[in-house]
């Protein structure tokens, strides 16, 4: 049975920061707390929003780590329960973000935070006590600022996604002006995982035609402008469909992603140091491959579909273009230039075989794929 849900009130446009103070009036929230990260302040995007917030008791939590774990969750819950708070506000990338839905679970849930995790069947354990939360994305990738999900690390170091509807933020303020000094590089990682999102949900099995539409779109804004976005930074129009296809994305993966992020997931959670945009890069080509075999991807014509998005002349084209984009990017060559060796592999197959992305692929890999995949990503 497919389920369809777009729940989230989205603003974007340019300056949309300043309907802050308006959206945690609508929402109920009187005493935030901002989940950001230290580079989010040191470049003044926090001055915006706390100015975007007079009149408001704001308090600030702003060591999110670059991927999230459970101590940092745990260390800004306890800034939220001090000081009293009603309410969540995440400014950032789709760190902040998952960080602060963390923070909206553990706030307002007893027990571990793995004990709400989508493989332990902690879902319906997600109830809804959970704190309200907004979020501001600064960044254009992972689309979680209109998303279900968060992916932490917990304290026995795996790396776990949470789901539930209860944690979909009750507002997006999409800004892209926010984005207009984002580094090339972090545009270039973030974009390639607005682009993974939406190329993997649109070869996920599920029906779902409404999500398969925005996930097209989404993909085709993606391709046109990310190269754009990464050159010129200061491309209002490129960063605005970048934004775009990043929240585009995310509201079509309630249908599932799959390898790509099994296997990011996992090689993330052994390596920490390793950006989540970046591997869902690497591993693309090698996914779009294996997916090609698919039954569905086949009968629907998914990859042809994807390549007209993409303004390329068939599908079997795909592997190697978005090989040449990661090149044109400034994007690593392979997982090998970004210091991973055979000697994880292993470990990497045992956490993809467990992520709760693995069933959602068309075909399901077994261990021997997902170790063919990573050994032609390397």
């Amino acid at each position: 049975m497919s389920f369809i849900n777009y729940v989230t009130q989205i603003q974007i446009d340019f300056g949309a920061i300043s309907l802050l103070k308006a959206e945690c009036e609508r929402v109920g929230i009187t005493r935030p707390l901002i989940v950001t990260d230290a580079g989010v302040k040191a470049v003044g995007i926090l001055d915006k929003a706390l100015a975007a917030l007079l009149g408001l008791q704001v308090s600030v939590f702003d060591q999110t780590p670059s991927n999230p774990t459970e101590a940092a969750v745990r260390a800004a819950a306890a800034v939220y329960k001090q000081n009293n708070c009603d309410g969540l506000i995440a400014l950032g990338g789709g760190s902040s973000i998952d960080c602060a839905k963390g923070v909206a679970i553990a706030a307002t849930h007893e027990g571990p935070l793995k004990t709400y995790a989508t493989i332990e069947g902690g879902s319906l354990k997600i109830t809804d006590r959970v704190a309200p939360l907004i979020a501001v994305p600064t960044t254009a990738g992972t689309g979680s600022e209109v998303a279900r999900g968060a992916i932490l690390i917990v304290d026995d170091g795996r790396k776990l996604g949470f789901h539930s509807w209860f944690i979909v933020p009750r507002a997006a303020i999409c800004d892209p002006e926010l984005t207009l000094g984002l580094p090339p590089m972090l545009t270039a990682a973030t974009g390639m995982d607005a682009v993974a999102h939406c190329m993997e949900t649109f070869m996920a099995a599920p029906f779902n035609p409404p999500a398969d539409g925005i996930a097209l779109d989404g993909l085709q804004r993606a391709w046109a402008h990310i190269e754009r976005a990464t050159t010129n930074g200061q491309d209002r129009e490129a960063r605005l469909n970048m934004m775009s296809a990043s929240m585009q994305g995310a509201m079509a993966f309630q249908k599932g992603l799959g390898c790509v992020h099994s296997l990011s997931h996992s090689l993330g959670g052994v390596n920490p140091r390793l950006h989540h945009g970046t591997l869902n890069a690497m591993f693309l080509p090698a996914v779009v491959n294996f997916n090609a075999a698919a039954e569905t991807v086949q009968k629907d014509k998914r990859l042809a579909r994807m390549a007209q998005a993409m303004g390329l002349q068939s599908g079997s084209d795909i592997p190697d273009a978005i090989k040449d984009m990661n090149a044109r990017l400034g994007l690593p060559t392979g997982l090998g230039a970004m210091g991973v060796t055979e000697s994880l592999f292993d470990a990497v197959i045992t956490g993809a075989l467990a992520d709760h992305c693995h069933k959602t692929n068309p075909r399901i890999a077994s261990a021997d794929e997902y170790r063919e995949m990573l050994s032609v990503s390397l």
